[in-house]
């Protein structure tokens, strides 16, 4: 209460207290009201200051009344704000807190937002560098193709062409390919001459087919060269020689790994780089210009029905039926009582250049040969193994016996059909030693096996009967190729091959009791006196080198090379252009025969050749 209210109040107690005092006394109660009024008028200036006065502090209690009223309505009105203030305040915290979660969600939301927005970032990113990749592709598809588009099948196109070399320092007469069983003895003139000869024929031209179908797919491949020679072949001016069949193949493939092709390919036995189906350039080929290849690899290109089946990721089977021919060995003192093919008929688009009974074109087969054959890819290098068949046939005359004389005519009746079987085993591995170095080991070995040995030394030499005997037959290679940088590769291979010496004994009519050594490799029936002696031209050969007495049967051939290829330039849109050169040193063996000039009497026949081959290619890309 301030200083002024208690003022107030005493003067206000203070005036109460006056009239009191006055009427205790004033008159009696019994005068009239006039009285009071004629009193009251009469009124004294001491009473009129205090009337006065008390009216004025009555207007100032009234005042400080309604000041006291305003301030507790004021007051009032002020709890009631501070009450409204706090229920707002605590509205306001219980907001602020819901906005505080709610902000913190929103940060949460928003962090999220963010990754989403990164992630999507770099998601774009992607999409849009995998689209200019693909425009790119597309770009390069268009104007450059890999493969043709016709309906709805690829055409694939390859080849090279070639411009290539060859030195050999003892001649061959032969061009690029080389017949390595017949580098010549020391009894030829060609011992003693070299050639060099140059040709385009290895030149190559493909085209591959491929057609998808809703099982899996099927096509086709065809490769050509112009290794061959017709009748009117030679280089004296043209150098024009004939389109030649490489290989010629269907095949039809499901998506459960099965495949079936047919037609002119590699032998099943032929070394692959990967799986086991025919592709092209699919081979494990050496890396030679030679297209011989090298001594000690095993291949064959023939008409064939393959069956193939993958085994998982990693592994595959096939079996082969392939065409069967046979090659006589030339041995020592054979009957003449038997044949096993002749020289082709020209109406059946066969050659009829026969070379008699020792070496005929065409054989008059049983049964196909029969091929199978596992591959494993492990993800480090390649393996092979497999098995070979062959069936051997001939027809002969037992009434003949073994004899020299020829006879004109046989009972009817009297001539036999023999059979003989023949095949074996091989294996192949090729696989890195390190980034720069890869490894091959090949080998077969069996009986009647020779052809699908590159030097081609025989399958059969014939009994005294007059039936065939396959010979056994081993063939064996060692590659180690390096990749020294992306463009050059440097090479080196050792390879060899051999016949076994297979020899029976017979009576001729004119000596029926004094035996003959019959076969392959006939110590006694091979005369071999002059395989060191050379023999010059006589009135009867002209010009032509003279011949001496050299039987120099082939008991093993034997072959190193090295050489590289650079890769001059090499793009996948434009083609590949590279430069390779090869080194090889050829050994021939003969089996020993007699020598009536050898101190011994007997001696061994060998022939070498150095060959120098050399070769430009430009590749199809």
């Amino acid at each position: 209460m301030t200083r002024q209210m208690m003022l107030a109040l005493a003067v206000c107690a203070a005036i109460n207290m006056s009239p009191l005092y006055s009427q205790t006394t004033a008159a009696p109660k019994t005068h009239t009201a006039h009285k009071k009024t004629k009193a009251a008028a009469k009124e004294t200036e001491e009473q009129r200051e205090i009337r006065e006065m008390r009216e004025q502090l009555q207007a100032q209690i009234n005042e400080l009344k309604q000041q006291l009223a305003d301030r507790d309505a004021r007051l009032s009105g002020a709890t009631q704000a501070v009450q409204d203030s706090q229920t707002q305040a605590a509205a306001a915290n219980a907001k602020a807190a819901e906005v505080s979660s709610s902000v913190a969600q929103e940060d949460e939301r928003v962090k999220d937002l963010q990754g989403q927005i990164n992630t999507a970032v770099t998601t774009d990113a992607a999409a849009v560098k995998v689209v200019a990749d693909d425009q790119k592709k597309l770009a390069a598809a268009v104007e450059s193709p890999s493969t043709l588009h016709y309906k709805g099948i690829t055409i694939t196109p390859g080849g090279f062409a070639a411009a290539e070399s060859v030195y050999r320092s003892r001649s061959i007469n032969s061009d690029i390919n080389t017949p390595f069983a017949s580098t010549p003895y020391m009894n030829s003139a060609q011992a003693y001459t070299s050639e060099f000869n140059g040709t385009g024929r290895q030149s190559r031209l493909a085209v591959l087919v491929n057609a998808p179908t809703p099982f899996g797919h099927m096509g086709g491949y065809y490769e050509m060269d112009f290794l061959s020679a017709g009748t009117t072949s030679n280089d004296n001016q043209t150098n024009s020689y004939t389109l030649r069949q490489r290989e010629a193949w269907a095949q039809i493939a499901t998506n459960s790994g099965f495949t079936l092709t047919a037609g002119q390919m590699w032998s099943l036995a032929t070394e692959v780089k990967k799986g086991i189906n025919p592709v092209p350039n699919g081979e494990n080929l050496p890396q030679t210009i030679d297209p011989q290849y090298h001594v000690g690899f095993t291949f064959t290109r023939q008409y064939a029905v393959r069956f193939a089946q993958t085994l998982g990721k990693k592994a595959n089977i096939a079996a082969s039926i392939e065409e069967g021919q046979t090659i006589l060995a030339a041995g020592s003192n054979l009957p003449t009582n038997f044949f096993f093919g002749s020289a082709g008929n020209t109406g059946g688009l066969f050659n009829s250049t026969g070379n008699g009974s020792t070496a005929q074109n065409y054989t008059n087969s049983v049964a196909p040969d029969v091929i199978v054959k596992y591959t494993a890819d492990p993800g480090y290098g390649h393996y092979e193994v497999g098995g070979i068949a062959r069936f051997f046939r001939d027809r002969y005359y037992p009434t003949l016996g073994y004899t020299t004389a020829v006879a004109t005519t046989v009972a009817q009746g009297t001539a036999v059909n023999s059979t003989a079987v023949g095949g074996g085993f091989f294996a192949n591995a090729r696989f890195p030693v390190t980034h720069y170095l890869d490894v091959g080991l090949h080998m077969m070995q069996g009986t009647g096996t020779g052809r699908y040995g590159t030097a081609n030394l025989g399958d059969v030499t014939v009994k005294p009967s007059g039936a065939l005997e396959p010979l056994r037959n081993s063939q064996g290679l060692l590659s180690l190729e390096t990749h020294v940088t992306p463009k050059l590769d440097i090479f080196g291979y050792a390879g060899g091959e051999y016949l076994q010496r297979t020899v029976y004994h017979g009576f001729t009519n004119a000596a029926p009791t004094v035996p003959v050594e019959v076969g392959y490799g006939a110590v006694s029936a091979q005369n071999d006196s002059a395989c060191y002696t050379e023999i010059p031209p006589t009135a009867a050969t002209g010009y032509a080198p003279g011949s001496s007495t050299c039987t120099g049967a082939t008991r093993a051939v034997i072959e190193g090379s090295a050489g590289f290829v650079y890769r001059i330039y090499n793009s996948p849109t434009r083609g590949r252009f590279q430069f390779s050169a090869v080194y090889s040193y050829l050994t021939r063996e003969g089996w020993t025969g007699l020598d009536t000039h050898s101190a011994t009497g007997f001696t061994d026949p060998k022939a070498t050749n150095n060959m120098v081959f050399t070769g430009f290619r430009y590749y199809i890309p």
